[in-house]
């Protein structure tokens, strides 16, 4: 495929494909370009529909995952765009595509590792579907949650004035991916390396990110939140994703942008900066949002209640388009609106 990067693929293979009026008429109250669609299921009712799908060599590796890891990672990745909607996840289907020749072992640990997590989430698998593929495994799971009438958190909702705020650390599964592709070593081999048990944290991250439904929903009920989004890319394109729907420019600061102490630990002696990773890593699943300045310390208050982290990290304005950094010298700089695309390199 010629370079094209994942965006611009979405609008070329849909932009023009189906009317709003047609979709409108269908019940589609929000479309193609958010976290998730919205469509209308009764008159107090929203059904909120998203598709993640995991791939062998690109989205995992033996290196890099056990395959109960894939599983429960598949339903967290969907499940989380719900919570990036403020919704409650209810109902999954999963589709799997694998060579003939797959262990029935490996597929078995891979739904136990998915199970687990739709369990946690109180998600009910529904159904889905099994086929042989000549490449390596593909595990695509839709999610259907549910909100009430106008309350889905959308990119598009930023307004001047808000704060910035993010519900707890990033960067940690990207470090942890590196680290695991730097030892390469199959997932089996894991546990009787010492070496490998250096990074817990960064590897749990990793393997097994923990979509923020809770987060989400208190989110959505406290009526404060204004856009919203999850960090699957990094905070720097997420951001932008936000800034782009809703015309507004962000500054995020770096001073209070919050890292966890084991990602400050491997960054140092990788001789890196750490805000590499929180920035343009990714699949850490946190959310990142905007809320009125006024009601951000009550926000604050509320997540403390329920003993969830709340960290406001930047702020709203009209002075410039995209994104910037804020340097702890006061200084600002443009950030690029990167991440982990599929289809540039």
């Amino acid at each position: 495929m010629s370079s094209v990067d994942e965006f611009t693929l979405i609008d070329l293979l849909n932009g023009g494909k189906q009317t709003i009026a047609f979709q409108r008429a269908g019940g589609v109250e929000t479309g193609i370009g958010d976290d998730a669609a919205v469509v209308r299921a009764s008159s107090d009712s929203r059904w909120i529909l998203t598709c993640d799908t995991m791939t062998e060599d690109i989205h995992f590796k033996r290196a890099t995952m056990r395959d109960t890891d894939i599983g429960y990672k598949a339903m967290a990745s969907a499940v989380s765009d719900i919570a990036a909607m403020g919704g409650t996840p209810r109902y999954a289907l999963v589709a799997l595509s694998m060579p003939k020749s797959t262990p029935v072992e490996r597929v078995r640990a891979m739904y136990d590792g998915l199970y687990e997590c739709a369990n946690r989430y109180r998600v009910v698998v529904a159904g889905g579907d099994t086929t042989s593929c000549i490449g390596g495994i593909t595990l695509t799971v839709t999610v259907i949650g549910e909100t009430e009438p106008d309350k889905a958190l959308l990119r598009s909702a930023a307004r001047l004035g808000d704060v910035v705020f993010i519900t707890g650390f990033t960067g940690d599964s990207a470090a942890g991916l590196e680290w695991l592709l730097g030892k390469n070593k199959p997932s089996e081999e894991w546990d009787a390396d010492p070496e490998l048990k250096q990074y817990p944290g960064l590897v749990r991250a990793h393997c097994r990110p923990e979509p923020q439904i809770e987060a989400g929903e208190l989110l959505r009920r406290s009526g404060f939140c204004h856009a919203l989004n999850d960090v699957s890319d990094g905070i720097a394109s997420e951001a932008w994703e936000i800034a782009a729907a809703s015309n507004i420019g962000i500054d995020l600061i770096e001073d209070r942008i919050p890292a966890s102490g084991e990602l400050l630990d491997y960054a140092s002696k990788q001789g890196k900066d750490p805000l590499d990773y929180m920035l343009y890593g990714g699949e850490d699943y946190q959310l990142i949002g905007t809320a009125p300045a006024e009601h951000a310390v009550e926000l604050q208050m509320q997540f403390k209640e329920a003993g969830l982290p709340l960290y406001l990290i930047g702020y709203v304005h009209g002075e410039h388009s995209g994104v910037r950094l804020v340097r702890s010298d006061g200084s600002t700089v443009p950030l690029a609106k990167r991440g982990y695309n599929h289809f540039t390199g």
